[in-house]
């Protein structure tokens, strides 16, 4: 079940990725990121915007087909590994994102649930590895 959430997620997230207010949205997340700001230097916010969204529905098409077939099960968990690495990189790199309520750090929700989805990228990493090994006798 957890497969099917992240999938959802990632193209649902991935379409929105091609509208103006996702692009304007996610640019003070990217702007600050060491491994994604360099793209703003060849590309605009929204081109930038589409890509992410680009990869993030492959990558949901990819766990999505991970049912059928283990080894775009494991491309698409790496692909989601990368996704949610990056994301949860953004909890070190954008400047305000941590925040003080009630004397409990907090921050954007958003970027913290993607621990959860994190842990399934390497579940299906590690099935999509079990079903491509030979069977020994």
């Amino acid at each position: 079940m957890g497969v099917i959430a992240a999938l959802v997620a990632l193209i649902w997230i991935g379409i929105l990725k091609f509208t103006p207010g996702e692009a304007a949205g996610i640019k003070p997340y990217v702007e600050h990121s060491f491994l994604l700001s360099w793209l703003y230097s060849i590309i605009s916010v929204q081109k930038v915007s589409d890509l992410i969204g680009i990869f993030e529905i492959t990558t949901g098409a990819l766990l999505l087909i991970s049912f059928w077939d283990s080894k775009a099960g494991k491309v698409g968990g790496y692909m989601a590994l990368v996704i949610f690495i990056t994301t949860i990189s953004f909890l070190l790199t954008t400047p305000g994102i941590w925040k003080i309520s009630q004397g409990v750090p907090v921050t954007d929700f958003f970027v913290l649930k993607d621990l959860a989805f994190l842990a399934i990228a390497v579940q299906v990493i590690g099935h999509n590895s079990i079903k491509n090994k030979p069977k020994t006798i």
